[in-house]
C-alpha cells in the first residue's frame, strides 16, 4: 500500500457474483494507491459473501427482501420494482449516517445497473462514477436502444452499429428474444444508459487494446471514459502481486483439481465450466458427458452441485480421464499448462479470464450477453469458436467433440492458441505500470485528488 491517504470511496455492486467480483478487483487496485474502500450490497446478499478482504469495509442497503432475497419476489419485475423504489432511500440513509458518523464518502463508484445511484450521490455532493460490467460492444448495443436507433423485438436480420461487426440475430444479446413476453430485462440493462451522462467518471472492466475502436468512439460522446480491466486477480497478470491470487469472496478451497492436474500433460485437458448462473437440461447435459467421454483428451468439468443430478447414470465423475467437481477456482485452472481448451458460456468475467490466461475457447453461450461475447471471441479476436446448436438449441455431442478437435489438434486450433497467446500478453501489460488501463486509473485518481499528484 503507497502511504498516502487519497480519501473514502464506497463501491456500490449489483448483489451477483458477477458483479462484486470484478468491483471487489477493482476496489484492490485502488487500495494499492492509498483509497480506503468500503463495499457495498444489499443484507440478503451479505449473507451469501462469506468473507471480503479485511481491508475492505462492509456496509448493506436494502433491496426490499432482506430476509429471502430474489426468490422472495417470485419474478425479476416484482424484485426490480421493489428494489428500485426501497434501494435509492436505502442508500440516500447509508450516505447520511457515514456522514454523521464522521466518515466522509469522496466518491461513490457505482455499479451501472443501479442509474438512481447516481443522483443519491450527486444529492450529496459526491462525485459519482459509473462502473460498467459488461463489454462495449454489449454496451454499445444497449446505448443504441436507448437511443431509439435500434428497436426491439428485432425487425432486421442484420444489424450494423458503429464500430462493430455485423451482427445477426444469434450474434445478439438474448433479452431482445424474450422482450415481447417479458420486457423488464431488456429494459433493465438499457437503463444503465438513462441518465449515464451526470456521471462524473464512467469506467469499464476491459482494456483499451482491446476495443481500440470502440473506445476512441464513444470517448467522443462520453469525455470522461476510461478503461480501467482486466478486474481480475493481479497475480495472473502482474507478478508483482502474487498474494492477490482470487477475488477474495469465496470460502471453497479445495485444491483437488489441481492435483490432477498436475499428472496431465501439457496442452492436454479440456476444461468446461458454465458459471454461476447457466443451466442446462438433462438433453444437453447427456450430450455434453458423452461428447466428453468420447473425446480422445482428458476433461475437467465443473458442475455445480444443483445440476449434478442431470448427469447420465453411467457417468464416473473420476477416472484417469476426467474429473467432474462442483467448484474450483477458475483462475488457477486456466493458469494450469494442462489446459488446452476451455468450453464456456461466455460469460464477460470468464471470457475476460480466458483472455488474460491465454487460452482458446469454445463457446457454448446461455443467455444475456453471451452471444455477442461469443461473436467477438470468434470473429474480431479469433481466438475460439462457437459450438453449433440444432433446431432444439442443443450442442451435440458430435459436434461438440469436432470441436474439441478443431482446437486441440488442427492448423486453425494453434492459429486460435497463437492469438489467446497475444491477448494475454496485450492484457497483462494494460494493467502493469505505464500500461493504459494502470494509466486511466492514476489518472482518474489524480483528477479527484490534484493535491497527491
Amino acid at each position: 500500500m503507497e502511504e498516502k491517504n487519497r480519501g473514502h470511496f464506497l463501491v456500490l455492486a449489483y448483489p451477483g457474483q458477477g458483479h462484486i467480483n470484478p468491483m471487489l478487483q477493482f476496489s484492490k487496485l485502488l487500495q494499492h494507491q492509498g483509497v480506503r474502500i468500503t463495499l457495498v450490497t444489499t443484507l440478503f446478499y451479505l449473507k451469501n459473501l462469506q468473507k471480503v478482504p479485511p481491508s475492505i469495509a462492509l456496509e448493506t442497503i436494502s433491496d426490499g427482501y432482506d430476509e429471502n432475497g430474489p426468490n422472495e419476489a417470485g419474478s425479476s419485475k416484482v424484485y426490480l420494482d421493489k428494489f428500485w423504489q426501497v434501494g435509492p432511500k436505502s442508500f440516500g440513509d447509508l450516505l447520511e449516517k457515514l456522514g454523521a458518523l464522521g466518515n466522509h464518502v469522496d466518491c461513490v463508484i457505482y455499479d451501472s445497473f443501479f442509474p438512481w445511484a447516481v443522483d443519491v450521490a450527486k444529492k450529496f455532493g459526491i462525485v459519482a462514477t459509473a462502473y460498467l460490467t459488461q463489454n462495449m460492444a454489449v454496451n454499445n448495443i444497449y446505448y443504441h436502444l436507448h437511443l431509439g436507433e435500434l428497436k426491439a423485438p428485432l425487425t432486421q436480420h442484420e444489424i450494423s452499429l458503429p464500430m462493430l461487426p455485423k451482427l445477426h440475430h444469434e450474434d445478439m444479446p438474448s433479452f431482445f428474444f424474450t422482450y415481447v413476453e417479458d420486457p423488464t430485462l431488456l429494459n433493465f440493462v438499457v437503463d444503465q444508459f438513462s441518465n449515464i451522462h451526470k456521471a462524473d467518471w464512467i469506467l469499464c472492466n476491459t482494456f483499451y487494446e482491446l476495443d481500440i475502436e470502440i473506445v476512441d468512439w464513444i470517448t467522443k460522446i462520453w469525455p470522461k471514459f476510461r478503461t480501467i480491466g482486466p478486474n481480475i486477480p493481479l497475480k495472473f497478470l502482474d507478478k508483482r502481486y502474487e498474494d492477490d491470487q482470487d477475488y477474495g469472496v469465496a470460502e471453497f478451497k479445495s485444491e483437488e483439481c489441481i492435483e490432477w492436474l498436475d499428472d496431465k500433460p501439457k496442452g492436454s485437458v479440456v476444461y468446461v465450466s458454465f458459471g454461476s448462473i447457466a443451466y442446462f437440461g438433462e438433453e444437453q447435459m447427456k450430450e455434453l458427458a458423452y461428447a466428453l467421454r468420447e473425446c480422445s483428451n482428458h476433461f475437467l468439468w465443473v458442475v455445480r452441485a444443483s445440476e449434478e443430478i442431470k448427469l447420465p447414470k453411467d457417468f464416473e465423475k473420476k477416472s484417469e480421464k476426467g474429473l467432474v467437481v462442483t467448484w474450483c477456482s477458475q483462475l488457477k485452472v486456466l493458469a494450469h499448462e494442462a489446459i488446452g481448451c476451455f468450453v464456456t458460456h461466455c460469460g464477460w468475467n470468464s471470457t475476460l479470464e480466458t483472455l488474460c490466461l491465454g487460452v482458446p475457447t469454445i463457446g457454448i453461450p446461455f443467455w444475456s450477453d453471451q452471444n455477442t461475447n461469443a461473436k467477438l471471441m470468434v470473429d474480431v479476436w479469433k481466438m475460439g469458436i462457437r459450438a453449433p446448436m440444432d433446431e432444439n438449441k442443443i450442442v451435440r455431442g458430435e459436434a461438440l467433440k469436432r470441436c474439441i478437435r478443431e482446437i486441440m489438434e488442427s492448423e486453425r486450433g494453434k492459429e486460435m492458441k497463437s492469438n489467446a497467446i497475444q491477448w494475454k500478453t496485450l492484457a497483462a501489460k494494460a494493467v502493469s505500470e505505464g500500461g493504459s488501463s494502470y494509466k486511466n486509473i492514476i489518472e482518474f485518481l489524480s483528477n479527484l485528488f490534484p493535491s497527491h499528484t
